[in-house]
């Protein structure tokens, strides 16, 4: 029988995890006295409650996939 080597390494374990900052409610509602004005559009197909993302070229829903193409 031959014999096993004992290997002596150390396991890389995972390292810290970098977190996102957190999306910053502020960007979304702008207040105003004792209201608050919404400043996304929410989603057609989900209803109030859930925002369109604003990107450069599209308004999307993350939660059905719905997109709108903005104009040029």
């Amino acid at each position: 029988m031959a014999k096993e080597k004992a290997q002596k390494t150390e396991k890389k374990g995972k390292g810290e995890k970098k977190g996102k900052p957190a999306y910053r409610v502020s960007k979304i509602y702008e207040v105003s006295g004792d209201s608050l004005k919404r400043k996304n559009q929410y989603c057609p197909k989900c209803g109030p409650g859930t925002f369109l993302a604003n990107h450069s070229n599209r308004s999307s829903c993350g939660k059905c996939g719905y997109a709108e193409m903005k104009k040029a």
